[in-house]
């Protein structure tokens, strides 16, 4: 078996720091946020290339929270794109704004500027790029956009911890950036969690208090908030992966290349990667119009494979209401209907790669010719 992703073999190589996390929060009895927090806060959005990081129990919760503390809500409009995972709608949606969809660009699946600023309208208050699968959405000419029209720019950077567009890494760009830490990511912890980094102090601050129950002291509620803190433990964890992303990621980066090489000449549509973007690979997706077919041997090979993700939100029944139709959005639309993720992970070895390849190839002769 060739497995999806394996966390394991991740515990494992880091077991005994991990351990040691653990214990000391379980010593420590900071559960919720707590120090561990508070560095790890620090620590990422550094690495971010931002200053501030205001930790949350999850990513979902991280892009809810930026948008309420850009003041979002109903009567206004937020613009993002359909082919993402449902999270990054569903922030929106509770808010009380309304959900507004602009197609991707066909070659990267990341927001295309064209159809984000056709898009806009005057009640159109932020825009969601989101930085899928590890690459980094078109930001220069979002953010000119979002300059000429005045909405806030919250990336959605979820799947792109160290990505980075003309240098810069995300996080670093739009007014406001929400991760995940959720345990497949390349960046995951020991269960859930999330990040809002930004570069902006009163946002910070909104988002402090909206995590804890809308609190700027203990007992004294200034706004109407939730409960949304980071736990201690996740901390303390995600500060000892913190110290191995950059390994991680320049391993993840260097089985995509080992992909491409034993791709090449094949006829695999594979993912590209713009010169100008740093591709972290958090999913490595091909393209197929025989995608039942092709998971379907995969999976009899022992080969798992995911596909993220099969269906664009705008088509989704509980997002039925906001009355898009089949074939408005054609690109994300195509795309849902052929990406499959092969395995990809730090710890993916050449064997298992030659393996995946050649089975993916010998498909492709048989189905696409």
């Amino acid at each position: 078996m060739i497995p999806f992703v394996d966390l394991k073999a991740q515990y494992h190589s880091i077991k005994a720091e991990v351990d040691a996390a653990v214990i000391g929060t379980l010593e420590s009895c900071q559960f919720t946020l707590g120090s561990e927090v508070v560095a790890f806060e620090k620590e990422f959005a550094e690495f971010s290339g931002n200053s501030i990081g205001v930790g949350v129990n999850n990513g979902t919760s991280a892009l809810h929270l930026a948008l309420l503390a850009a003041g979002i809500g109903p009567g206004d409009e937020v613009i993002t794109v359909p082919f993402t995972f449902v999270a990054s709608a569903a922030a929106i949606y509770y808010t009380g704004a309304k959900i507004v969809f602009c197609d991707i660009d066909p070659v990267t699946f990341t927001m295309d500027p064209a159809a984000l600023e056709a898009a806009i309208t005057p009640r159109t208050k932020a825009v969601i790029p989101v930085h899928l699968f590890g690459q980094m959405a078109d930001m220069d000419p979002i953010m000119a956009i979002a300059k000429k029209h005045g909405p806030v720019v919250l990336e959605d950077s979820a799947q792109a911890h160290g990505a980075e567009y003309n240098g810069r890494r995300a996080g670093s760009i739009g007014d406001m950036s929400g991760f995940s830490f959720y345990p497949g990511k390349n960046l995951g912890a020991a269960g859930e969690g999330g990040m809002v980094v930004t570069g902006n102090e009163e946002f910070a601050r909104q988002v402090r208090m909206l995590r804890d129950w809308g609190a700027e002291k203990k007992y004294h509620h200034v706004l109407k908030g939730y409960n949304m803190r980071l736990e201690g433990m996740q901390g303390a964890v995600l500060r000892v992966k913190l110290r191995y992303l950059e390994k991680w990621t320049e391993a993840r980066r260097a089985a995509a290349a080992r992909y491409e090489k034993l791709f090449a000449n094949s006829g695999v549509a594979t993912p590209a990667a713009l010169e100008n973007r740093r591709h972290v690979y958090h999913i490595y997706a091909i393209r197929t119009d025989h995608r039942a077919a092709f998971q379907d041997e995969l999976n009899k090979r022992g080969i798992q494979t995911g596909i993220h993700y099969p269906y664009p939100v705008h088509l989704l029944p509980a997002y039925e209401d906001l009355g898009y139709r089949e074939g408005q959005f054609p690109h994300s639309e195509k795309a849902a209907n052929q990406v499959l993720s092969l395995p990809m992970y730090p710890e993916l070895t050449g064997e298992m790669q030659e393996e995946v390849a050649a089975a993916v190839i010998e498909l492709q002769h048989r189905y696409a010719g």
